[in-house]
């Protein structure tokens, strides 16, 4: 007779384990967001714009990317900027072809006029910490083989500048983004060039409660109990949420003055959830003279830009984002 599966725990809606270790990702929360979720098709051809592929980067590893290509414009260089961009999700759900993610980055890439290389990240529970920043770092030095001429994909060879490479990530993606530069700090890229990286509400927590996560609301894409369950399935087995890879400003982690960093383009929000603990990372990043430039959102929740309902509905969450993305926009141009 087979024993039937048990939960042992649920996510929001958004993920469900089982006692035998398996992890189902449908999602089942309310049915009018699902769409969010849905996996987007690549297209070769120029859709409002941009084309997309998806490329293994490592087949043996299972490693790959989505690559959005910006259609060629006459205001163009000759070549196109890099912003290497690592997904949110907790270390535990989502992935680069998410609708949620085509509609911003499709819009990045126009806007920036940059090519975005998204990378598919290992999930936690089953690959926990540091995979997704291995996997974040790994894609950092694919594309070094591409501009040392060791491989070869035609549509970053053909297009994009190796010396203008931008790190950007959303929420757990902005854990990622700050692990994969100061790696990077250690390494020769050459001809390979980091421009700055730009964390987006990074998942910067302690495991003691912030003030800001006990008084501001939580959102859909925020909850404690996310926070908490996603963080408790990512981070190594033994540690908390003190580990230096979500508290890279906390006793555990590496010094900040130790650490080579390229400049940051640090993107807060007024009522993120876990505003504070962000806010420390920034000031230590400022205490130790590291080139960090703020730039926040005001009236809105943590990853409100990824919010396509409420972009699309709200007026004043269209605003902040054009703003957000211009702020990316600008800090690019400077560097």
């Amino acid at each position: 007779m087979v024993q039937a599966k048990k939960i042992v725990d649920v996510v929001s809606g958004w993920l469900t384990v089982f006692d035998d270790g398996t992890v189902d990702r449908t999602w089942t929360g309310p049915p009018e967001v699902k769409f969010m979720a849905d996996a987007i098709p690549p297209h070769d051809d120029f859709v409002d714009g941009i084309a997309i592929k998806d490329v293994d980067t490592n087949a043996d590893l299972g490693q790959k990317v989505r690559i959005y290509l910006p259609e060629k414009s006459v205001e163009d260089l000759d070549k196109l900027p890099i912003l290497l961009h690592f997904h949110g999700g907790g270390f535990c759900i989502s992935q680069a072809d998410w609708y949620m993610y085509y509609t911003v980055y499709t819009r990045l890439a126009r806007t920036t006029r940059a090519i975005v290389v998204s990378v598919y990240l290992r999930h936690a529970p089953e690959h926990r910490l540091p995979a997704a920043c291995d996997d974040g770092f790994a894609a950092l030095i694919w594309l070094r083989s591409l501009a040392q001429g060791k491989a070869y994909e035609p549509w970053l060879n053909d297009h994009a500048d190796f010396e203008r490479v931008f790190l950007i990530g959303d929420s757990s993606g902005g854990n990622i983004v700050h692990q994969v530069a100061a790696r990077a700090g250690n390494e020769n890229l050459s001809p390979l060039k980091l421009g700055g990286a730009i964390p987006i509400h990074p998942g910067f927590v302690r495991s003691q409660r912030s003030k800001s996560e006990m008084e501001q609301p939580e959102s859909p894409f925020l909850t404690l109990d996310m926070v908490d369950k996603f963080l408790n399935m990512a981070l190594p087995i033994g540690s908390n949420k003190d580990h230096p890879i979500t508290c890279p400003m906390g006793e555990a982690a590496p010094p900040l003055q130790d650490l080579n960093l390229p400049p940051y383009l640090y993107c807060m929000a007024e009522q993120d959830l876990i505003k504070d603990t962000e806010m420390e990372f920034y000031e230590a990043m400022k205490r130790t003279n590291k080139e960090v430039e703020l730039l926040i959102n005001h009236g809105v929740g943590h990853s409100f830009y990824l919010n396509k309902i409420a972009i699309d509905m709200d007026q004043y969450t269209a605003k902040e984002t054009e703003k957000l993305f211009a702020g990316i926009k600008e800090f690019m141009f400077k560097h």
